[in-house]
């Protein structure tokens, strides 16, 4: 299955202050978020922000929530899953009802526990799934192998920043190519 900027939303869970610097590899995550926060701008993806208990873990990384803007939701969320917080859930289905966006884009940490539980309810719930492989991470490496390859295992489709850019473009040598090639090179 190909992505479809027309078709999906944006989803970036818990890359918050006080949790990203445990993380084995923050900096590919922060950095490759970023990027497609900037790409589902351009295409006008909606983008959701989710932060766990951010009373103790802090806000989303300034970074990240700079890039986003303020028109991007930001949802507090005790339950580790997405999928299991109703109003991030209510609001992701909004989406696909309203504007037929069934595909989710995730993103966040970590991989073993809150992407991988937000993953596999929104794939077992009917959307097509895709997890950004070098933008997700754990405390240990290992932890996010094993979860990659579970999620997989069950439907859910890796990808890297760059397949989701570049599929969202469909071509070379449009304006939307020239705009996007800063964020590839």
């Amino acid at each position: 299955m190909i992505l479809c900027a027309a078709k999906a939303q944006l989803l970036v869970i818990d890359v918050q202050e006080k949790l990203a610097p445990a993380m084995s590899d923050a900096g590919p995550v922060i950095a490759n978020s970023q990027r497609l926060i900037a790409a589902a701008r351009h295409f006008g993806v909606p983008i959701t922000i989710s932060e766990q208990y951010p009373k103790g873990i802090g806000p989303t990384v300034d970074v990240l929530r700079e890039a986003a803007g303020g028109e991007t939701r930001v949802f507090d969320k005790m339950a580790f899953s997405c999928a299991q917080d109703p109003t991030i859930a209510g609001h992701l289905a909004q989406g696909r009802e309203n504007a037929s966006r069934s595909q989710i884009v995730i993103t966040g940490i970590e991989a073993h526990v809150c992407v991988l539980q937000t993953a596999l309810e929104l794939f077992a719930a009917g959307y097509a799934v895709f997890v950004v492989a070098d933008a997700i991470a754990s405390r240990r490496e290992a932890s996010c192998q094993i979860a990659l390859r579970r999620m997989e295992q069950a439907g859910v489709h890796p990808v890297t920043t760059e397949m989701v850019i570049f599929e969202w473009l469909g071509r070379a040598g449009t304006p939307d190519f020239k705009a996007l090639m800063p964020l590839i090179k």
